[in-house]
């Protein structure tokens, strides 16, 4: 049986990146700090004589409990009126500010968790985000984290990938979330939302096509008081809004802008269309909150 002063010991010593991997996977300080301590009362319960590589075997645990926390959320999130989740709290000074920085204090501290790159990451299905954490962020083996998931490591490896391409995009997020069509397609939202009709007979072309619905006055009439659960964002990296529900979107809206104007927008609800879409989610502005 081992020692509780050992296994406290080596728990200790991992602590920092047991609270790294936790503040990566979930976004919160404090659901971070919940999930470590779960997995504290699971050290204790469990059956440690076999263990040979404390680091990994914590590490191991902490990262189920966040899968659970995870999964739960998921079901919970009704995506009511299109909210976007909430921005995670600022990462904490590096516990170390005199020395070199550790790959757990670079997992927690700057800007290595923005805004942004969370919105990403509440994309992707807890199994995607597991993968990619711990493979990218932290050099955890495919085998080790299919383990976890109950995947094989291609399998594993599939999924990483996937996420490691939308993350990827951020970037590409960011400089198209500045583009025209951008404050075109939010500002139609967000008149779309409030029933203004006179803001949306500005931004279409006086011919617009939406849905079998011709001329600026049926479509402006059409969508006023509707989109109230549409959310911004990038799909196949142009500006768009979707329906989105348990990370997924139900539904695509696209829009055809010239000259400044909206002159055709495009509903999109075939699930296997969808399925190929590489969606990324914006983050709201002030014109966008319901």
């Amino acid at each position: 049986m081992v020692e509780p002063d050992w296994l406290s010991a080596r728990f200790a010593e991992h602590q920092d990146r047991l609270q790294a991997v936790a503040y990566r996977m979930l976004g919160s300080r404090a659901e971070a700090e919940d999930a470590v301590q779960e997995a504290w009362l699971r050290v204790g319960r469990a059956d440690t004589d076999q263990v040979e590589n404390p680091g990994a075997w914590l590490t191991t645990i902490v990262a189920r409990v966040c899968l659970n926390m995870l999964e739960a959320r998921r079901a919970r999130r009704e995506d009511a009126a299109g909210a976007l989740p909430p921005e995670p709290e600022a990462p904490h000074p590096s516990p170390h500010p005199d020395g070199p920085a550790t790959p757990e204090d670079e997992a927690v501290t700057a800007d290595a968790v923005g805004v942004a790159l969370m919105v990403v990451l509440d994309t992707l299905t807890p199994a995607e985000r597991l993968a990619f954490v711990l493979h990218d962020v932290f050099a955890v083996s495919f085998a080790e984290i299919g383990a976890i998931i109950d995947r094989s490591p291609a399998a594993t490896r599939q999924l990483a990938s996937r996420a490691r391409r939308r993350v990827q995009g951020t970037a590409d997020a960011t400089d198209a979330a500045r583009s025209p069509k951008r404050e075109i397609v939010a500002a139609f939202l967000a008149a779309a939302r409030d029933g203004d009709f006179a803001a949306l007979l500005e931004l279409l072309d006086p011919d617009a096509v939406a849905l079998e619905i011709r001329g600026a006055h049926a479509v402006a009439a059409f969508f006023a008081g509707r989109a109230q659960a549409a959310r911004l964002a990038l799909v196949d990296g142009a500006p768009a809004a979707v329906w989105w529900h348990r990370g997924r979107a139900n539904a695509v809206i696209t829009f055809t802008v010239a000259d400044g104007k909206i002159t055709r927008i495009a509903v999109d609800t075939d699930p296997g269309r969808l399925r190929d879409l590489d969606v990324v989610l914006l983050p709201a502005d002030r014109r966008e909150q319901p």
